[in-house]
């Protein structure tokens, strides 16, 4: 399956995100056309078609056989699977947590961002911001962080939470930031796209890419919320 779902990303059939796969609107009028084996099939076709215009084969290649030639597509849909089986543990790891060690772990990445973090809500009410961060220890540099968190693995953000966060920024001097560790609804998206403040969303799939990219300039404290181990593996010029 990973690898003739190359096949389908090439074609415009797929996408593929931080192992959540997702059928587009062409895929699905492909697949009602077709059915699943000529939707493969032509999804195969356009893999080809891609690659001809895109990586086309020197004259020895071009006396290999179909399968050899194949070496790239079936290492790159092993590292699909490999990220996925990662993505999965680190997403199991982190909706096991409480809604304060999350909290902790938000904050922590902000920190590894450059971020000052004076203010971490502590249990009960909140006022409705969980974390204030600051560019400068004294907050004096603008635009200032008002956060909110939310840990809701399974239930999407919906856009009257977004609505209420909107409420608490001050336009130029603050930003809103809301984050969960599962999905926004789209109504709460296109709220937060329209409001006359900044208002910036990161579900759980961009929490997680940006853990890893600022994961070396977190301290060992903040590492250890949620630790990381890189493996490196032979990657794949697709």
């Amino acid at each position: 399956m990973h690898f003739f779902t190359i096949d389908c990303i090439k074609a415009g059939y797929m996408r593929k995100v931080k192992g959540t796969w997702y059928m587009t609107p062409e895929g699905e009028q492909a697949f009602k056309k077709h059915g699943p084996i000529e939707f493969l099939e032509s999804a195969t076709t356009a893999y080809r078609k891609w690659r001809a215009e895109n990586k086309p084969l020197s004259k020895h290649e071009e006396d290999v056989p179909e399968l050899e030639q194949n070496i790239e597509q079936v290492q790159k849909a092993n590292l699909d699977q490999l990220e996925e089986q990662a993505i999965a543990g680190i997403k199991d790891f982190i909706n096991k947590k409480n809604p304060y060690e999350f909290q902790d772990l938000v904050a922590a990445l902000l920190r590894a961002m450059g971020n000052h973090t004076p203010f971490i809500s502590p249990k009960g009410k909140d006022g409705g911001i969980d974390i204030i961060a600051y560019q400068d220890p004294l907050g004096v540099q603008t635009p200032r962080l008002k956060v909110q968190v939310k840990h809701y693995p399974q239930n999407p953000i919906g856009a009257d939470a977004i609505r209420s966060l909107k409420g608490l920024i001050n336009a130029g001097e603050e930003v809103g930031l809301f984050i969960t560790s599962g999905r926004f609804s789209n109504e709460a998206e296109r709220f937060a796209r329209e409001a006359n403040v900044h208002i910036k969303l990161i579900d759980g799939e961009e929490l997680i890419s940006l853990w890893q990219q600022f994961y070396e300039k977190m301290n060992d404290d903040d590492k250890y919320l949620l630790p990381l181990h890189p493996i490196y593996f032979l990657g794949s010029n697709e």
